[in-house]
C-alpha cells in the first residue's frame, strides 16, 4: 500500500470508530432500556441505508475527473477537519465540555425511560426503532463521506469501505461484551487525531488539484500532519486560561 492509502485507512478506522461508539451509546441506551429486538432492526436499517449510499455514490464520484474531483474533496475535507479540529482544540483548552459517553448515554436511558410505550402489532417498540436507526444513520453519515471522498480520491473506494468495517465490528464486539458505553475509549484525543489527519489530506490534495505539486509526493504527508499537530497544540496552549497570579 501506498502512503496515501494507509493514511486513508487510519483515518477511515479513527473517525468511523469515534462515530461507531457515538452510535453504540445511543443504541445500548434504547436497547437496555425498552427493547433489544427493536433497537437492532433500526441499526441494521441505518447500517442497510449506509451501505447502499456507498455502493452508489462511490462508484459515481469515482468517475470524475481526478483533477477536479481532488480540488473539490481537498476543500470538504478541509471544511470537514476544521469542525473536528476546532472542537477538539476548545475541548482540551478548558473552552468546551470534553465529550463524555456515560453522560450521554444516562440521558438517552432518561429519556428511553420516560417515552411513552408504543408498540406496533408486529412486537417492535416504535421509539426503540426510531432512535436507533436515526442515531446510527445520523453518526454514519459522516463516516460515508468521508470513505467516499478519500476512496475516490484514490480510486480505492474498497480500502476506506474495509477500514470503516473493521472499526465497526471492533467497536460492536466491545460493546456486546460490556454492555455498557465505552467511556473509558479516548474519545477526545481521537477527534484530535481525525481533524488533524482531514486537514492535512485536505490541504494536500487541494494542492494538486489546482495543478501544485509537493516535494517527495505523499513523503509531505509526513510533514503536513506533524506541522499541522503541533499548530493545533500551540492553539491549545494559547487558549487555555492562565493561572492565577
Amino acid at each position: 500500500m501506498s502512503g496515501s492509502e494507509v493514511g486513508l485507512a487510519v483515518s477511515v478506522f479513527l473517525a468511523c470508530a469515534v462515530e461507531a461508539v457515538e452510535a453504540l451509546t445511543i443504541v445500548l441506551a434504547v436497547g437496555l432500556q425498552r427493547s433489544w429486538r427493536s433497537a437492532m432492526w433500526g441499526t441494521g436499517a441505518a447500517i442497510a441505508c449506509l451501505a447502499l449510499l456507498v455502493a452508489i455514490l462511490g462508484p459515481s464520484v469515482s468517475a470524475l475527473p481526478i483533477g477536479g474531483l481532488r480540488v473539490v474533496v481537498g476543500g470538504l475535507l478541509l471544511i470537514f477537519g476544521l469542525g473536528w479540529l476546532r472542537k477538539a482544540i476548545l475541548r482540551a483548552a478548558g473552552r468546551k465540555a470534553l465529550h463524555d459517553e456515560t453522560s450521554i448515554y444516562a440521558r438517552e436511558a432518561e429519556q428511553a425511560r420516560a417515552a411513552t410505550a408504543t408498540r406496533r402489532r408486529a412486537g417492535l417498540d416504535g421509539y426503540a426503532l426510531t432512535v436507533a436507526f436515526k442515531g446510527v444513520l445520523l453518526e454514519g453519515l459522516e463516516v460515508v463521506f468521508i470513505v467516499i471522498t478519500f476512496g475516490a480520491n484514490q480510486r480505492h473506494v474498497g480500502v476506506g469501505a474495509a477500514a470503516a468495517g473493521l472499526a465497526v465490528v471492533l467497536v460492536v464486539a466491545a460493546g456486546a461484551l460490556t454492555r455498557a458505553p465505552l467511556a473509558r475509549v479516548p474519545e477526545n484525543t481521537l477527534k484530535f487525531c481525525v481533524g488533524v489527519l482531514l486537514c492535512a489530506f485536505g490541504v494536500f490534495w487541494s494542492t494538486e488539484g489546482v495543478g501544485g505539486h509537493w516535494p517527495g509526493g505523499d513523503a509531505a504527508l509526513l510533514v503536513i500532519v506533524p506541522g499541522l499537530a503541533l499548530a493545533a497544540l500551540a492553539m491549545v496552549a494559547g487558549l487555555r486560561p492562565g493561572e492565577p497570579a
